[in-house]
């Protein structure tokens, strides 16, 4: 999977995998830019941050709730750190309400789902959104046991009622009709609930269901001792629908 990092008017958006360092170091020894702000505290995109604090000296910004979490090594599964490198600790400081680059403005918006803490980032003026792993694919097939697909297409909605066009994802690179995607990814994201829920209504079984609407074995799935697995697309629906029932 491609990791991308970008920089704008002064301003780095996420810092890649710290086993990219070696690739991306000669590009951060020779960029220019004052600050960096990060989509979500994941590896793959705070990787770069410790080398980034302790060779340019510049301000990181994180979602406020992350703070503390970047301020620790991360500890995460050995798997990923064989994908993306360890991810050393460094001092994150907490979003406000707008960063400034150079010239531009860019409106943090929340968007959770995918993380926690994830955000994304809109330049009002030219339509332009660094929407982190957002986006990704149109049609998501694994996803990681701490996400849930409610909360991702709720935060796809809200963003939807903005006004951008381009987007640029960390790991899709730049996607020109980037509104028109996003619309497609909650397409087909509501329609899988939708046929989640009625299979889930017929009295199928989690594993059942999943045999019927997201058969794929991908290799992560036993790489990762199922940290990432199609099923937690299932169960986070049907977690969601417990708690909708639960508060009628």
């Amino acid at each position: 999977m491609s990791v991308y990092v970008f920089l704008t008017d002064g301003l780095l958006i996420d810092t890649g995998a710290q086993i990219l360092l070696d690739e991306l170091t000669p590009f951060y020894e020779s960029a220019d830019f004052d600050s960096v702000v990060l989509t979500h505290y994941h590896e793959d995109h705070t990787g770069g941050a410790s080398w980034i604090q302790q060779h340019k000296g510049v301000p990181l910004f994180i979602h406020p709730m992350s703070v503390e979490a970047c301020a620790k090594d991360a500890d995460y599964p050995a798997y990923r750190k064989m994908f993306w490198g360890r991810r050393d600790a460094f001092k994150a400081e907490p979003l406000g309400e707008a960063v400034h680059s150079r010239s531009q403005t860019w409106e943090p918006i929340y968007t959770p789902g995918h993380a926690h803490d994830h955000m994304v980032y809109l330049n009002r003026s030219t339509g332009m959104l660094f929407s982190g792993d957002l986006y990704v694919t149109p049609k998501t097939k694994l996803v990681l046991r701490e996400e849930s697909v409610p909360v991702m297409i709720n935060s796809i909605k809200s963003l939807l009622q903005y006004d951008f066009g381009e987007i640029f994802c960390c790991h899709s690179g730049h996607v020109r009709n980037g509104k028109e995607m996003f619309r497609k990814k909650l397409d087909y994201l509501e329609n899988l609930r939708g046929e989640i829920l009625l299979l889930h209504g017929q009295g199928r079984t989690v594993h059942e269901i999943q045999q019927l609407v997201l058969p794929n074995r991908y290799p992560l799935i036993e790489i990762s001792e199922h940290e990432w697995d199609s099923e937690h697309i299932i169960t986070s629906i049907l977690n969601e629908n417990v708690l909708k029932g639960s508060n009628i």
